[in-house]
């Protein structure tokens, strides 16, 4: 897919690895930028972005998304949550696991599919879905994220599926620890650069991979998958 002349939307795109996105997504060339978040009002402005007030948890509000963006061909479902406190102490927490598959698992699934009509009447286009490492191994305290975010994983594989017929390229993107808000209170652990992973995915996008694993710590761990990494305690 080519970024250039793209018209394109990301979810939690006031801060973090969502603007980023904007950023990046503008720099390569792209026409225009939806940039949602519940609070448009904490969208920087610009020319080519247009700030969309949007929860992804609230069905009325992915349909006025799809109403306000007749012309997109590239949607990045990059809105996520982490609710890991309290969960180091041994406690598994159902209310937050709900939480998470809410916004982490079911809101890419219905953003997905609130657009792909849209996508399939625009050529086809492409769908970017943020998973994480996690959704493959758990470290203390991430038991219920890294539930939701496999859960994003198996419902992205189907996704792809689901939509090659109409020739929508659907990426999942694997990265560990990333320099953002949501990390800021985890310390010993390598933080990829919001800026570096924004450019994997961009250019995995132009090579159309359906799968881009954007730091050295996906790679090993996809890597090991097969040795069973995931059934070992992990510091």
């Amino acid at each position: 897919m080519q970024i250039k002349g793209s018209v394109a939307l990301v979810t939690g795109a006031n801060r973090g690895l969502g603007k980023a996105f904007v950023q990046a997504l503008l720099t390569a060339g792209a026409a225009k930028v939806y940039a949602a978040a519940r609070d448009p009002a904490t969208i920087d402005a610009h020319p080519n972005v247009i700030p969309i007030r949007l929860d992804v948890t609230r069905p009325e509000d992915i349909a006025a998304a799809v109403a306000q963006a007749p012309d997109l061909t590239l949607l990045i479902n990059n809105a996520g949550v982490s609710g890991m406190e309290g969960q180091e102490r041994g406690n598994i927490s159902l209310e937050t696991l709900r939480h998470e598959f809410e916004i982490n698992a079911i809101a890419p699934l219905a953003t997905s599919q609130a657009f792909s009509p849209i996508l399939a009447a625009n050529g086809g286009g492409a769908i970017v879905n943020m998973h994480s490492a996690l959704s493959w191994v758990n470290l203390p305290g991430t038991v219920t994220y890294s539930a939701s975010k496999a859960a994003a994983w198996s419902l992205t594989n189907g996704l792809r599926l689901h939509l090659a017929a109409q020739g929508t390229l659907v990426v999942g993107v694997h990265v560990a620890f990333v320099d953002t808000d949501m990390t800021r209170g985890i310390e010993g652990v390598p933080k990829a650069s919001p800026h570096d992973v924004v450019q994997r995915v961009l250019e995995g996008l132009i090579n159309d991979q359906p799968e881009v694993l954007a730091d050295d710590t996906s790679h090993h761990l996809k890597q090991n998958l097969s040795n069973g990494v995931y059934l070992r305690p992990i510091s």
